[in-house]
């Protein structure tokens, strides 16, 4: 792995599971550490683990709600105006929800959660990002044979199903990640998608575990000594963040630190150019 010193890394949804141990495995590189979560409390007991487990002290805490557009455009104006550089954007933070139920923009909780705040803090960063090129972006986004419906990517016509849901969310994630990729070429921006894999997860925090479909926290819960554990699937997400193995690759789909196979949609030219008008729409950018 490559030394981080004086290197700036953001990651989302850090308070526990593989955002956590992703955090303490950049701190131990060396870097500039600031985890996003959206629980003051237990992002600061967070950033007192991450701190003990790694013996940085360069942690540091911004709190945003990130099912909310405004609160992510107030964490990019505050990370801004604290920090002149990113070198490594990682966006993890993830959920899922038994019930459809809508943000305070309107907007169905899981799409808006798992892809459309990863596409808008990407974008509001993008200057900060190109500036410290070289920098990396990397995508967390499980592999769910899935395709995205595009007259109704909220579930406002078809019945809602937690998992359908979340499975159309991360598949955005991939096809998100092609399209930027090639709309960075030339840039020293690179940005690869991560499948974690199957590991022991609080998937969506602790106050939401009670809206988890119930057949993901049977499985879950009935699966969960034979899983492995956050910080074995965190490897897969430091390996993209710094390996000099992947030094200037761009657009890919990783698995266990090799290139995988993505499901046939995220190939789609037409459809990624299509989500991303989508989702500059939702989120009010300049597509």
């Amino acid at each position: 792995m490559n030394n981080l010193n004086s290197k700036v890394c953001l990651i989302t949804g850090a308070n526990s599971g593989l955002g956590k141990e992703t955090a303490i495995g950049l701190a131990k590189l060396g870097a500039t550490v600031v985890i996003v979560c959206r629980s003051r409390e237990r992002g600061e007991t967070a950033r007192r683990d991450i701190m003990a487990s790694s013996g940085s002290t360069a942690v540091d805490l911004m709190v945003a709600d990130l099912s909310s557009q405004a609160a992510i455009h107030h964490l990019v104006s505050g990370f801004e105006a604290k920090y002149g550089r990113l070198d490594v954007l990682v966006n993890n933070a993830g959920t899922v929800f038994q019930q459809r139920k809508l943000t305070v923009d309107d907007i169905e909780s899981t799409f808006a959660v798992n892809h459309l705040a990863s596409f808008l803090l990407t974008n509001l960063l993008m200057n900060v990002i190109k500036a410290s090129a070289p920098a990396r972006i990397v995508n967390v986004g499980t592999r769910l044979n899935t395709t995205l419906k595009f007259d109704d990517l909220q579930f406002e016509k078809r019945p809602y199903r937690g998992l359908q849901a979340y499975a159309e969310s991360k598949l955005g994630n991939i096809m998100f990640t092609y399209e930027l990729a090639q709309r960075l070429q030339g840039t020293g921006v690179t940005v690869n998608c991560v499948h974690p894999g199957v590991f022991k997860s609080n998937l969506g925090g602790t106050d939401s575990r009670n809206d988890e479909p119930f057949l993901l926290k049977f499985i879950t819960t009935l699966g969960r000594p034979f899983l492995a554990d956050a910080a074995k699937a965190a490897e897969r997400v430091l390996y993209l963040a710094a390996s000099p193995e992947v030094e200037g690759v761009s657009g890919r789909y990783f698995g266990d630190k090799k290139e995988i196979p993505s499901p046939p949609q995220t190939h789609d030219e037409a459809a990624r150019r299509q989500l991303w008008a989508v989702s500059a729409a939702l989120t009010k950018l300049d597509p």
